[in-house]
């Protein structure tokens, strides 16, 4: 839901995009990878590579048909403009429109590039501990909460911690942790970094 208020993405749409890259990572049917169309354009307009992919019912039938509509999708998250207008609804609410209007910008600009550096620099600048195209760059992944151990996540696709090395940080398995205590939230699986061959 966070993510829906935030930047307006359908649940089963990202899924899907996300699917389709690790299905093809670093080819022609890549959505984003900077191998193939550019660093600069997966930089700077990878939310706009993003929505190729999303606005195709077919890709969304085919990488996210484990995640049918529910009726919460029908009602709110099938509805981009509806989470972003609750977005902005409640900074408004919380900061005033000055405010508001200063932590959207700031926020749209941090979305829009540490998105894209996600894939631009996490393919093709960095350390490459697993056999895959992807890299790992801790700077990155403080930026973006843990997923600048982007060769890591290839690695273990189904893993929520990024962290597979003694000595790496993933501020995002912090979050999950939390969430799981609180009880917000639960790990569908355990051990994957094992089975990636890697020190949890």
């Amino acid at each position: 839901m966070l993510i829906w208020v935030s930047t307006g993405m359908r649940p089963r749409q990202w899924v899907a995009v996300h699917r389709k890259h690790h299905a093809f990572t670093d080819t022609v049917r890549d959505p984003h990878s900077p191998i193939i169309l550019g660093f600069a354009r997966v930089q700077f307009a990878n939310a706009l590579l993003y929505r190729r992919v999303a606005r195709d019912p077919a890709a969304t039938a085919r990488y996210a048909r484990d995640l049918p509509a529910d009726r919460w999708d029908r009602l709110l998250f099938d509805h981009a403009f509806v989470g972003l207008g609750l977005g902005v609804i409640l900074l408004v609410a919380l900061f005033g429109w000055e405010l508001a209007l200063v932590a959207a910008v700031v926020h749209a600009v941090y979305y829009l590039l540490g998105g894209g550096a996600i894939n631009a620099v996490g393919h093709r600048w960095g350390r490459r501990p697993f056999d895959n195209l992807a890299t790992n760059n801790q700077w990155l992944a403080w930026l973006v909460v843990g997923e600048g151990l982007h060769n890591n996540h290839h690695a273990a696709t189904t893993s929520s911690r990024f962290s597979l090395a003694r000595g790496e940080i993933d501020p995002g398995w912090w979050c999950i942790r939390l969430l799981v205590r609180l009880r917000c939230a639960t790990l569908r699986e355990t051990g994957v970094a094992s089975k990636a061959g890697a020190t949890p």
